[in-house]
């Protein structure tokens, strides 16, 4: 357990639900739900959550912590708004799931090779290099994110989505050999640091 996960879980040991008000993002919307189900139904991801939204919500009231955060849950939003859309109750739903899954992996909970965090790992690692993504990289990172023998089968497979693109200039093999860069990167960079030190000094503060 990381020393900051010990230290929120130690101030919110008695109430998971404000851990997430003072921490997740939207978090307080948690408290207006009304347990109907109309998000369960709705989201096409539903029969393969291992909690869905709705079960989320009164697991986080009922102080369920760690069922929660090392849940990979959140991580099956695919961000279709479904759910927000029908809740009658309005309530962002899809911001709640994704704002718990960024605040799992900040604890450094998030369940062993879960796919979708690796995925949201090497987008952002690719992405925040040049401030464009590479597709060329992201792509092949993708393929062998899971090992060598893997990354070929997937190559192989996928062969003629990948000439497809080559050819239709959505990718370039130049692109192996750096890619297209923003025009302030210097600036892209500081911004995302500041971004990210801004976060990480709200989540201190609240663990003392």
């Amino acid at each position: 357990m990381s020393d900051l996960n010990t230290a929120l879980a130690e101030k919110y040991k008695n109430s998971f639900l404000n851990e997430v008000i003072d921490n997740v993002e939207e978090g307080d919307m948690v408290r207006m739900c009304m347990q109907c189900g109309v998000c369960a139904g709705s989201c096409p991801m539903g029969p393969y959550w291992e909690h869905t939204p709705q079960k989320i919500f009164m697991m986080i009231r009922a102080n369920q912590r760690e069922a929660v955060l090392n849940s990979d849950s959140m991580w099956m939003c695919t961000s279709c708004y479904n759910c927000i859309t029908r809740c009658p109750r309005g309530l962002p739903i899809t911001h709640i799931m994704h704002g718990l899954a960024t605040y799992s992996k900040r604890l450094g909970l998030v369940p062993q090779n879960q796919p979708t965090a690796k995925f949201a790992q090497l987008m952002w690692n690719n992405l925040t290099k040049l401030g464009r993504v590479n597709e060329l990289k992201l792509v092949m990172s993708l393929y062998f994110m899971n090992g060598f023998g893997e990354g070929i089968k997937t190559a192989m497979t996928n062969q003629d989505i990948g000439l497809g693109m080559l050819k239709s200039g959505r990718m370039a093999i130049s692109e192996a050999w750096g890619g297209r860069s923003i025009n302030d990167k210097s600036g892209f960079q500081a911004m995302l640091k500041k971004a990210e030190e801004i976060e990480m000094a709200n989540i201190e503060a609240n663990s003392k």
